[in-house]
């Protein structure tokens, strides 16, 4: 529905992408999953000191939550002790120090969790700040080829899964860890016969976590798959919601939205459940264990080798050991989602730029307007050239009408010229230099673009044109309105310039967003000008005032104007007649009229038309 209009008018041949889910590019396969979570640990980088200061606050908290179970073992013993008398001295110097390291576990637990929420969320930051730079540098085909849902669904879903992964995961692993070791030596020093007895578990968690994050992991990556379907098609609804409305598409639309919704339900009901069954059979696992330890800790005590509050404390270690195997177990399920995000990102951000400036660029300052293609071939993919030798010649000031049949080329050819794309072959030259040797940046400041859909932000007015110019002073903007006919109406709105616009500037008419569009063109003060289509949706009065408009923004300047209203263009330079990529007739209109060729067709059947209107 949104079809992504400078590119593909012009270009019939199935390069008419839209910005929904039915055009999604093919989903590249996911990488290693090694390998992305090393790069997803180099962003770890900027936070080393945190973490450092982390790791040594768990360091302490381990020692501390290991000191615990050897207490409730020294608390045993004191009680049963074969005098058959209690210890009161010692045992409530034990619970003084229990209640001591358990305060102080939860202190620094709080602080750990404090310091590993803002390091996580300055990392995303960097994710995110790094992913929306590069959709800036990113082609035009990129958007042509991509929902626009998918992308954002990436933006913002993917990320977030990051996001909470490390938070939630990284002290979990990391302390996991340190527990584990720690435990186990504790274990040993207490009783090898135990340890070896409660160890007789660890084979099946490692096999039974193995099994299940090798499914779940492709479950993850299917349901981000989804989501970013289901954002595309929400935001293909929404952004058309007065075609889907007008044509009466409001079931359909819900239609396509349950059935994506329902396979997103899916998925993620597979990847949960398959998930959510590692918990409880790791606890019937442990069962098993604490039995057998349990057990030969009966026979040891029976024997007098050991006694009850070794094998309490033992059971403490062994509770210790086996959680963070657990807890690991559940962490690397969870990572399989965060690295099935945090690929569709990395995807993002290995997709090829704009090719670079050419060595020694040069700036663009400000050009004479002088245009010329030379044996100009171009195609959107290799096997479909779109434009045939384009050659032609604008000079400084001349107006250019580029008119032809939809999908002949002549959008590409202005899109090739502003550098959008770069030509299959042949040369554009602005000034008598290759636009290649042009600085992109200093090459599309020279253009002031005026579209047939004009793309308005969410802001005021005065900001919306002041987007041509963000130096410009109020003053400067109240005169590019002047010129463009918008003063007036601007006048009239409740706050004037100051005037808040919906979305895509829905609040005003498409004539009024057209004049909005030629203020901004204005304030840009370009040497070139590219006008596509600017008048063909709007009524005849408007049509007057925005070619007014446009008659002041062109006065000695390069234009080239992109018209199906041919009555619009009589006045240009020069008419050039595309038609299947190629440059069928050229010349000013009386000269055109004169060959009866195409052009005359064309001229005279719109003009019997409206003569019938």
């Amino acid at each position: 529905m949104k079809d992504n209009k400078y590119r593909d008018r012009n270009n019939n041949v199935d390069m008419k992408f839209t910005g929904g889910r039915r055009n999604m590019s093919p989903v590249v396969k996911p990488k290693n999953f090694r390998k992305t979570l090393r790069r997803l640990w180099s962003y770890f980088g900027a936070e080393r000191k945190t973490l450092i200061m982390i790791f040594i606050f768990i360091l302490i908290d381990s020692a501390i939550v290991l000191i615990g179970p050897y207490l409730i073992g020294s608390a045993v013993n004191a009680m049963t002790e074969s005098t058959g008398e209690v210890d009161f001295n010692i045992l409530s110097i034990i619970v003084i120090a229990l209640l001591i390291s358990y305060l102080t576990d939860a202190a620094i637990s709080l602080f750990q969790g404090f310091a590993m929420a803002s390091s996580s969320q300055r990392i995303v930051k960097t994710m995110r700040n790094n992913l929306f730079l590069k959709l800036q540098k990113l082609p035009m085909a990129f958007f042509d080829k991509n929902s626009h849902g998918d992308i954002m669904s990436r933006l913002s879903n993917d990320i977030d899964n990051v996001s909470s992964t490390i938070s939630q995961s990284a002290i979990q692993l990391m302390s996991g860890i340190i527990a584990i070791i720690g435990s186990f030596i504790m274990m040993i020093i207490l009783s090898p016969i135990l340890t070896a007895a409660s160890l007789i578990t660890v084979p099946l968690v490692f096999l039974l976590t193995k099994s299940i994050a090798k499914r779940t992991g492709k479950l993850f990556k299917a349901q981000q798959k989804e989501l970013g379907k289901l954002n595309g098609q929400i935001e293909e609804t929404i952004s058309g919601i007065y075609i889907v409305k007008a044509f009466n598409h409001e079931d359909k639309a819900v239609e396509e939205f349950n059935e994506i919704n329902q396979r997103l339900c899916d998925v993620g009901l597979k990847a949960q459940v398959l998930s959510g069954f590692l918990m409880p059979i790791m606890n019937v696992i442990n069962n098993i264990g604490f039995a057998a330890v349990a057990g030969v800790g009966g026979v040891l005590a029976v024997e007098n080798m050991i006694t009850i509050g070794v094998i309490a404390s033992f059971l403490s270690y062994s509770r210790q050991f086996v959680r963070p195997l657990n807890n690991m177990a559940n962490i690397f399920n969870t990572l399989q989602s965060a690295v099935a995000g945090a690929e569709r990102v990395f995807e993002i951000l290995d997709t090829p730029e704009e090719t670079q400036d050419a060595q020694d660029p040069k700036g663009l300052n400000e050009s004479m307007g002088h245009v010329q293609f030379n044996n100009v071939c171009f195609g959107y993919t290799k096997d479909v050239e779109i434009l045939k030798n384009i050659n032609f010649e604008a000079k400084p000031g001349e107006s250019i009408a580029l008119v032809g049949p939809t999908g002949a080329g002549k959008t590409t050819i202005v899109n090739l010229l502003s550098r959008f794309y770069d030509v299959t072959s042949g040369e554009i030259y602005i000034d008598g230099v290759d636009i290649r040797k042009y600085t992109r940046d200093s090459l599309r400041r020279t253009f002031g673009i005026v579209l047939q859909d004009t793309y308005l932000f969410s802001e005021s007015i005065k900001d919306n044109i002041k987007y041509g110019n963000l130096d410009a002073t109020d003053l400067e903007v109240i005169s590019a309105a002047k010129m463009a006919n918008a003063h007036e109406f601007i006048k009239r709105l409740p706050k004037g310039y100051e005037t808040l616009l919906s979305e895509s500037g829905s609040n005003l008419s498409q004539g009024q967003r057209q004049l909005l569009a030629i203020a901004r063109a204005i304030l840009t003060s370009p040497s070139l000008l590219i006008l596509d289509e600017a008048t063909s949706s709007v009524d005849t009065r408007t049509e007057l005032r925005i070619q007014e408009a446009m008659l002041k923004l062109m006065y000695g300047r390069t234009s080239f104007i992109i018209a199906h209203r041919l009555s619009t263009i009589r006045d240009a330079s020069k008419i050039m007649v595309i038609d299947d990529g190629q440059i069928i007739e050229m010349g000013n209109h009386a000269e055109l009229i004169n060959k009866k060729g195409k052009y005359y067709n064309m001229y005279f059947n719109q003009y019997n038309n409206c003569d019938e209107e």
